[in-house]
């Protein structure tokens, strides 16, 4: 009977899940660069101590182009990329095997922005100007081109030109460098709060609802690191809890995960940026049970999307672009009570 029983421990031992360890690590590279808001959740769950938990040390690299950090994973340099999807359509046919395992946002972020007192009314009047975006070949000039295309412009007629993010981006919007620029909302968002600007802004029309940034992997990497990845993605989904519910908290949280001092002016900034910035958390909906899930018929489309502007060639399979293996088990955890403790932290 004790023999028996040892056997069947040892095989509950072997066919289990391994035991996280406080050494499984991850890296990640992010297309942002350290303070930037697309990298906010990592750094809250590191300063709340999520990946702690989870059993796992996160090392996190940033840089400012998605195609880049696609390229850099893609090569085994790290483990994760933050990163808009435009790439691993465009990659494809080169050999970039990448998957989405965690939607970043529930909505479509790339947009064309102008000063609320340009000149510029419509988007036909752009024409014969430059515009500018934050690095080459952005994934906000899809959206800019196909919106530009649907007000009657040709590529011809306007031009982009690189100026950065934050305060360089203002300064060229203000001294007519550039007559607008097409930029992810929430960038403009936080440039609103930090220069004291007001913006025109031109939504895709057919877009509004697509997530345009995740969480990939290659997947040779999801296959062999998927316990680890699994628990990334559970704290993942609490940080997006934690800044939606009480964003106060999170902004302490991300100051201290991003290596930045903590004072209470920033402390007051980044609660500015979390809060006109809330639809673009994964979390909008703080009771959806598949925070983080990509709708791989939508994948389907916008992959429709990128072969009638011209990205592509030909369609990409949407299984091939995202996977939702994690989903389930990152959201399995007690959502009532987490949220009841996330609201009375100070």
């Amino acid at each position: 009977m004790v023999r028996r029983y040892a056997l069947c421990l040892l095989l509950a031992l072997a066919l289990g899940p391994r035991p996280a360890l406080a050494d499984d690590t991850l890296t990640i590279i992010g297309a942002a660069p350290p303070a930037g808001f697309y990298e906010v959740l990592d750094d809250v769950a590191d300063g709340a101590g999520y990946f702690r938990d989870e059993h796992l040390v996160v090392h996190k690299e940033y840089i400012l182009n998605s195609a880049t950090a696609a390229q850099l994973v893609a090569g085994g340099k790290a483990d994760i990329v933050g990163m808009s999807i435009e790439p691993l359509y465009r990659g494809y046919d080169k050999g970039l095997r990448l998957q989405c395992f965690f939607a970043r946002d529930p909505q479509y972020d790339f947009v064309i922005g102008v000063l609320a007192d340009s000149p510029i009314r419509t988007l036909a009047d752009l024409k014969g100007h430059d515009i500018g975006e934050m690095s080459a070949n952005s994934g906000a000039e899809v959206a800019a081109n196909s919106m530009l295309a649907g007000a009657g412009l040709r590529r011809s007629d306007y031009s982009y030109v690189v100026i950065g993010g934050g305060a360089g981006a203002l300064s060229a919007l203000n001294s007519k460098t550039v007559a607008g620029v097409a930029f992810p909302s929430t960038e403009i968002n936080l440039e609103s709060i930090a220069g004291n600007a007001k913006f025109r802004i031109f939504h895709h029309p057919i877009l509004n609802d697509f997530g345009t940034y995740c969480y990939a992997a290659q997947p040779a990497t999801i296959q062999a690191k998927g316990d680890q990845l699994r628990r990334y993605t559970r704290a993942m989904v609490k940080a997006s809890l934690v800044a939606r519910e009480n964003p106060r908290v999170a902004a302490r949280y991300f100051l201290q995960g991003a290596g930045i001092k903590v004072t209470p002016e920033a402390i007051a900034g980044e609660v500015r940026a979390l809060t006109v910035s809330q639809g673009a958390l994964p979390a909008a909906d703080p009771w959806n049970k598949a925070i983080g899930y990509t709708s791989l018929p939508r994948m389907k489309l916008y992959g429709q999307f990128l072969i009638d502007s011209g990205q592509i060639a030909k369609p990409v399979p949407a299984p091939a672009i995202a996977t939702n293996e994690f989903i389930a088990f990152a959201n399995d955890f007690n959502r009532k009570a987490f949220i009841a403790r996330v609201k009375e932290l100070r």
